[in-house]
């Protein structure tokens, strides 16, 4: 029964925590959601847990495509379709983790996502302003 209440209080915290984050935060959260199912799914893998495993699987993919897709292809250039290469194959590597419960591939996943979310998250305030004041000229002028 606590347990319940403690998800409920991820739960609003997060949707709180999104409500006022931008865009940097909200990529970082989203590379940490897909790293925290990874590792449930690793532990439902261990359990033998198939429908959690699933599930998380699933949770984690459906990050990945929301990384991949929010990648600004004019933007970014060579760097985003390197990511976006990283990010299918990663997608790919979780299916094959899922058929094969394998915990191997799993980490191999992980290990690829940690040294982005890391060095993601290491950028710094005045390149993220920098890039946000971009985002922002470019959209005006499409208007």
């Amino acid at each position: 029964m606590a347990l319940k209440g403690i998800n409920a209080y991820k739960k609003g915290n997060l949707k709180q925590e999104i409500a006022t984050a931008d865009p940097h935060k909200i990529t970082l959260l989203l590379m940490q959601g897909a790293l925290e199912r990874m590792a449930y799914a690793k532990g439902c893998i261990e359990r033998k847990d198939f429908a959690g495993k699933a599930q998380n699987l699933a949770r984690a993919t459906a990050i990945i495509v929301s990384l991949r897709d929010s990648l600004d292809m004019e933007v970014g250039g060579q760097l985003s379709e390197n990511l976006a290469a990283l990010y299918n194959f990663m997608i790919e590597r979780l299916t094959d983790a899922s058929v094969q419960n394998s915990l191997l591939i799993m980490d191999e996943v992980i290990n690829l996502m940690l040294p982005i979310k890391n060095a993601w998250a290491d950028i710094p305030e005045d390149a993220k302003q920098e890039a946000y004041e971009a985002q922002r000229q470019k959209r005006q002028a499409a208007v």
